[in-house]
């Protein structure tokens, strides 16, 4: 079920108004409504995907059961052992398994060895990285006794399958989001005014912003050899954009969703396009993967305890994986593999400053030397973005050669791109100047007309430049 749907908009209400009937009655019920209500969320897509969600759930939940019985670190490992290869061969089974089967195919072709490819008729399903990420963390924070496990299996099957953030996050720990359903939510209307304010900026960013800009960067990228560099330019840049408003579009809709129902969901990006390095980028872009990876991957490797040299491999070889966790193509890889080259060449040259608050504080406009930091930190990050929206290295090879010759070619005029670049640029001046608030549409200190005609305005804005054509989410393929 997707968030810009006409199913959800329906689900949702109906799901608020039953929970909150629900209040009075003893918690377990409240919690196993949700625990229905996030089954039917995700079995709208394919009902036969509930029983991969179930059997992680079940797996992780049995797990941290064993564990409680025992005392044995030997046993103890064996079960998180356990865990980590069943939710890994679902997930690699079902995300890669026909990757390295064309990869092998295709070098025993070379080789002369082999002369066609079959692969399996494998249906990804939806976020299934998402929530393996996210009770896998449980399995190991109880192994490291960080969390204490659980006997109550619908708090922790809800924990799981949390219909706002369950398919593209963000990526919850136990010891943040769990607890929460031990305890009895009680409705707060300014909480929830707040939550609604969230939803509607995620659903601008989503439908007006991003499905309009995707339009736009489909058209440059259906080609990129044939495309002139100023298209190319152009259309790299919006996918930037597109990516950003999609993606943080969901997390708005969710966090604000969750808060409806009385659960506070971390933050999940927070203005990474005026970070002033790489460092700040990765602090404030897709937070909860990106602390995933340093917490469960980075640091197990030996993160920054070791010497230089070991210290480099470790942060490219974490973010080549990260890569890798967003799907099976080269250029995922790729595109990892390059963040993590320039981090470690930030790292050298001494510019990953951890920067405390946004920038230019209590100033409207950033000084000249922060506006080149935030510029010489988006080029990477946008070059990287084309390779990552590419699906082979051949046209990802066409792109960059295009750019860097000044290729002449297809050039539609800027017109083609003026509504897109006008959504981008108002969003983007929104968005600086609420840059010290949680989310854009944070206007509770306005006065109350004030603020309904922005509500007003906003939903004007989505009835007419929205996309009602329910465009699925970019990171749902992943």
């Amino acid at each position: 079920m997707l968030f810009n749907s006409l199913a959800f908009a329906v689900f949702l209400p109906v799901v608020f108004a039953v929970y909150w009937s629900l209040q009075k009655t003893p918690l377990r019920y409240q919690n196993l409504f949700l625990l229905l209500a996030s089954y039917v969320f995700y079995g709208w897509w394919d009902v036969r995907f509930l029983l991969l969600l179930f059997v992680s759930s079940l797996c992780d939940y049995l797990v941290g059961m064993f564990m409680t019985g025992t005392a044995s670190h030997r046993r103890k490992r064996s079960l998180l052992i356990v865990s980590l290869a069943v939710n890994l061969a679902l997930l690699g089974f079902f995300k890669y398994c026909n990757f390295f089967i064309e990869s092998a195919s295709t070098l025993l072709r070379d080789l002369g060895l082999g002369h066609g490819t079959r692969t399996l008729r494998i249906i990804l399903p939806v976020g299934i990285s998402f929530y393996t990420f996210q009770t896998l963390s449980y399995t190991i924070d109880v192994y490291r006794g960080k969390v204490r496990p659980t006997r109550d299996f619908i708090s922790f099957f809800s924990f799981v399958s949390f219909f706002p953030q369950l398919v593209a996050g963000p990526v919850e720990r136990a010891k943040n989001l769990l607890p929460q359903f031990y305890v009895r939510r009680t409705f707060d209307p300014r909480r929830a005014s707040d939550g609604m304010r969230q939803m509607l900026w995620g659903l601008i960013k989503k439908m007006v912003v991003a499905d309009n800009v995707g339009t736009l960067v489909d058209y440059v990228f259906a080609n990129p050899g044939d495309m002139g560099w100023q298209c190319l330019l152009i259309g790299g840049a919006l996918f930037s954009v597109q990516i950003y408003c999609d993606f943080s579009g969901y997390t708005d809709i969710a966090i604000g969703s969750a808060r409806l129902f009385g659960f506070d969901l971390m933050t999940n990006f927070a203005y990474p396009y005026f970070s002033r390095n790489l460092a700040e980028f990765w602090s404030r872009w897709n937070i909860s993967i990106s602390s995933w990876f340093r917490e469960y991957v980075y640091i197990p490797l030996g993160g920054s305890r070791v010497g230089p040299v070991r210290h480099a491999v470790n942060l490219v070889l974490t973010f080549t994986i990260s890569g890798l966790w967003h799907g099976a193509y080269w250029t995922f890889l790729l595109w990892g593999f390059l963040h993590g080259l320039f981090y470690v060449l930030t790292m050298v040259t001494g510019h990953t400053r951890r920067y405390e608050g946004p920038v230019a504080p209590g100033r409207v406009l950033p000084s000249l030397r922060e506006a080149l930091c935030i510029l010489l930190t988006l080029i990477p990050v946008v070059l990287t973005a084309v390779i990552f929206r590419t699906r082979t290295m051949r046209d990802a090879a066409a792109f960059m050669q295009g750019l860097l010759i000044l290729r002449s070619g297809t050039w539609p005029g800027i017109g083609f791109f003026l509504q897109g670049l006008t959504f981008t640029g108002v969003l983007f001046l929104v968005e600086w100047l609420q840059r010290r608030r949680a989310h854009g549409l944070e206007i509770s200190r306005l006065p109350r007309a004030l603020r309904w005609a922005v509500y007003y305005a906003l939903i004007t804005v989505l009835i007419l430049f929205g996309s009602f054509t329910e465009h699925a989410f970019i990171y749902f393929q992943f």
